[in-house]
């Protein structure tokens, strides 16, 4: 597993996700190299270049490093995705 490679804030964007969600998010992303004080949860990023943002999904969370910026909008490119596992239940598991 390769560590998140990162210049903070890493911009977490949460549209409303369930408390269980976000906390794995944040969980997995702290077990890919993100230190917890370095992440920013919120729904309009003000990303720079070279910035990483993260969507939340419910079954992976899409790791992305922004390109370029125009009226406070950027464009970014996939990095990398990480997948968000379930059990039997439902319950959130840590697989790494």
């Amino acid at each position: 597993m390769d560590a998140i490679k990162y210049e903070p804030p890493v911009w977490i964007l949460d549209y409303n996700n369930p408390k269980p969600l976000l906390d794995h998010a944040v969980h997995m992303l702290e077990r890919h190299g993100v230190k917890r004080e370095d992440m920013e949860i919120t729904e309009t990023p003000t990303a720079k270049i070279g910035s990483i943002v993260v969507d939340i999904w419910p079954y992976e969370l899409v790791v992305n490093r922004v390109r370029s910026t125009r009226n406070e909008s950027f464009i970014s490119g996939t990095e990398r995705t990480i997948e968000l596992r379930l059990d039997e239940n439902g319950n959130y598991v840590d697989y790494l």
